[in-house]
């Protein structure tokens, strides 16, 4: 395998990412629509498992406007207060989404689903339901192609799994999940009002409501699990740690590299502090120089890196 070389010309990637307004926007949409849609089915059916899908797609719509609060608040620019931007505001209001996927979503279809298997009753306006849940089903499937390509952009190289479990975009993957978990609770909607008609026995319908309260929670549970973790000051993946540490061992001047400490400040927004052994015949403007472009090779690899810190210590040469 080549050496890389910091103090080679690189060519910067053209793709800086993908871009979680577009998915939001599109979910946004399209949980709207299907929410209203749902809603006026279950009223005329009186459908537990519908009933149940309006809390989803109601809980989803409502995420959407605190997804793009995030976004929105995650961009202003640092100040005095918060000198390292707010980028983790996305992170935080994420969290505020499983919160909500949990509270409105989960817990009101478990309470329904049990509230109709105590008390089933027959089913009305069949042909709406599927009609609705067909329609919703198109629409989700959409939201979900939207999101996909938008985080496709993100991973490259790295794949779609491994990109899931180390981005930092966590708006992209809220909007993934929640996209899926709709289309799978639409299948089990479609199934409990089907059973239930075949078999007359309406406790299927019930069983479906608790069935889609149950995978919202589960789903809840994953996004409060990855968002506390970036919340908390999570790492960038060893890739790109032993990137950063291979450059800095490409150069002549540095005899010994350090801690590299990093930490995701957002989804484009990466910490990296470093410790380094230099040269002693350096004088300080060449060290200045050489700091410089030790970051600036830095960024160029890993564009994220906006926040670069490099002290200089006697150290003992790690290997990555």
């Amino acid at each position: 395998m080549e050496k890389y070389n910091p103090f080679m010309e690189m060519e910067r990637e053209g793709n800086r990412g993908a871009d979680a307004h577009k998915a939001v926007w599109a979910a946004m949409l399209a949980n709207l629509v299907i929410a209203l849609s749902k809603l006026v089915v279950a009223l005329i059916s009186g459908s537990s498992a519908m009933l149940a899908e309006t809390f989803h797609s109601l809980a989803d719509t409502g995420n959407e406007v605190l997804l793009m609060t995030g976004l929105h608040r995650s961009r202003r620019p640092p100040d005095r207060r918060h000198p390292f931007g707010y980028g983790k505001e996305e992170y935080f209001w994420s969290f505020m989404v499983a919160l909500m996927i949990f509270t409105v979503g989960a817990a009101l279809s478990v309470y329904e689903g049990i509230k109709k298997l105590l008390h089933p009753h027959p089913l009305e306006g069949l042909i709406w339901i599927y009609l609705v849940l067909v329609v919703a089903f198109v629409m989700e499937a959409w939201s979900l192609r939207v999101a996909y390509g938008e985080f496709r952009r993100g991973p490259g190289e790295e794949g779609f799994w491994k990109g899931l479990k180390t981005t930092g975009n966590v708006t992209l993957v809220v909007i993934l999940f929640e996209d899926s978990a709709a289309l799978v609770g639409l299948v089990i909607a479609f199934l409990g009002v089907s059973l239930a008609n075949i078999t007359g026995n309406y406790i299927f319908d019930g069983v479906a409501s608790v069935a889609i309260g149950l995978l919202l929670a589960g789903v809840a549970f994953f996004l409060a699990a990855k968002t506390r973790d970036l919340l908390i000051g999570a790492a960038a993946q060893r890739e790109k740690v032993a990137r950063v540490r291979e450059i800095l061992s490409c150069c002549p001047q540095v005899e010994g590299v350090g801690d590299i400490l990093t930490m995701q400040l957002g989804p484009e927004n990466l910490l990296v502090a470093i410790n380094l052994d230099f040269k002693d015949q350096l004088s300080a403007g060449e060290m200045e120089e050489l700091i410089d472009r030790l970051e600036q090779s830095i960024r160029e690899a890993i564009p994220e890196a906006k926040q670069i810190f490099i002290e200089a210590d006697t150290v003992s040469a790690k290997k990555g």
